[in-house]
């Protein structure tokens, strides 16, 4: 069997590389090949090119590299080709993905796409398009089944792939003394893994570290990026390296930008504030298009406000720090969150998501 798989961001290389190692254990003779990273690599992927790369977010952003992407849509289309796979796998990254899944269909190809758009949150058109050009529609959460199958969709519901991850994961002992970490409270900021991303989230975050002396701050960095990336934004904290769990296992709070890391955040039982920030232009699209109350998964998932969100404007100093010390201080806002969470494991609680995943494709 031959697949071509494309991931456009971190979370979609982490999630499509469980996924091919499960493919990959179906026969002996796979052959994978596509666009992600270094997880899905050492998966046995051969990379044709880097998800950072593809890495605009935003509507502003987007329409500045659209002659990029289009570039990008043209390769990707030609090395499909070139490689003539039985099945193309798109992960999440919609308005790239979507694109593709139309142009394969058109020729031919079956199309998988596994964590779904999120068309619930958007319009109706992206269900639509699904309908049309996706064989197959493999989703995480289990209110996007009834979703989808009402407009026709061959869906099936697998089971969220962070469980997979999250399972794998050894818990350090001495992670703390390895890091220079001691006994006082540990805040972790997660400003995100996208150089835009970060640098509309961390000055804020930066600032705040300034407002607490007996806090241990702690950024989880990611490699692809320096020190200097992030210390330019001033603030008293630390920086690990692609160390998010390891850093989650320890941490007694986190502020989250929001993403997959609020679930992760969630997972790990660390009360947290959820915060985001974009361009104005984007900002302003968005709030026309979205319809949904919540931006970040443990609400969507919850379908209730569990977790603080702090959106554009509300993203401030002043509203951070107060939400903040409600789930480091208050011990009944604190013990609210972890209860709340505690229905959300057992909501998304179907494991082995990437094997289910597999046996899916396989089927198909």
């Amino acid at each position: 069997m031959k697949y071509f798989i494309v991931a456009g961001e971190k979370s979609g290389d982490m999630h499509a590389a469980n996924l091919c190692l499960e493919l990959a254990k179906s026969s002996p003779n796979v052959e994978m090949m596509g666009w992600g990273g270094e997880k899905m690599e050492a998966a046995g992927v051969k990379i044709l090119k880097n998800y950072r790369e593809l890495a605009f977010m935003g509507f502003w952003e987007v329409i500045k590299n659209l002659a990029t992407i289009f570039g990008f849509l043209k390769l990707a289309k030609k090395q499909i080709l070139d490689f003539n796979p039985d099945v193309l796998i798109l992960v999440d990254y919609a308005g790239f993905n979507l694109k593709l899944a139309k142009w394969a269909k058109n020729q031919g190809f079956k199309v998988v796409y596994y964590i779904a758009p999120k068309a619930w949150a958007w319009r109706a058109s992206r269900a639509e398009t699904i309908r049309k050009y996706v064989d197959l529609l493999l989703v995480i959460f289990p209110f996007e089944k009834a979703f989808f199958e009402k407009y026709g969709i061959n869906t099936r519901f697998v089971g969220n792939p962070l469980f997979d991850e999250i399972a794998k994961f050894e818990t350090n002992p001495f992670f703390k003394k390895e890091n220079g970490l001691t006994d006082k409270p540990i805040v972790a900021l997660l400003p995100g893994s996208r150089k835009q991303e970060i640098e509309g989230m961390l000055q804020l975050m930066a600032n705040l570290t300034k407002e607490y002396a007996d806090i241990q701050w702690v950024v989880a960095g990611v490699s692809s990026f320096d020190m200097g990336f992030y210390t330019v934004y001033g603030g008293e904290f630390n920086v690990i390296f692609d160390k998010t769990y390891d850093l989650l296992s320890v941490a007694d709070a986190a502020v989250v930008t929001s993403g997959t890391a609020t679930l992760e955040t969630a997972l790990f039982k660390v009360p947290q504030v959820v915060v985001y920030k974009t361009s104005n232009f984007s900002y302003q699209i968005a709030k026309r298009l979205v319809q949904i109350k919540y931006i970040s998964l443990v609400n969507l998932v919850a379908q209730k406000e569990v977790v603080k969100e702090l959106i554009q404007r509300e993203y401030s100093l002043e509203n951070t720090k107060k939400e903040l010390e409600k789930v480091l201080f208050d011990n009944k806002v604190r013990d609210n969150q972890l209860m709340e969470y505690n229905g959300i494991i057992q909501t998304l609680g179907v494991v082995k998501a990437s094997e289910n995943a597999a046996l899916e494709i396989l089927k198909l």
